[in-house]
């Protein structure tokens, strides 16, 4: 390995926006077990499923249905 790099004609990742963040939910334990069924017949991880949900929710600006006691 060099002792030093130059980085001054680097560029910025033009992907990087489009990288995940960790974050923590708190979910519903009913949640939590239909995508765990769902990743056992798909053989996609739970995690992946709650993603692609989540992010086709937000493409296609689906609100949820809040009924209030």
């Amino acid at each position: 390995m060099k002792k030093e790099y130059d980085f001054s004609d680097s560029v910025k990742n033009p992907y990087a926006k489009l990288l995940k963040k960790q974050v923590t939910l708190r979910l519903n334990i009913d949640a939590i077990t239909y995508f765990k069924e769902m990743a056992s017949q798909t053989g996609v991880p739970y995690q992946n499923l709650i993603n692609l949900y989540l992010t086709e929710c937000a493409h296609s600006s689906k609100k949820p249905k809040l009924k209030w006691d």
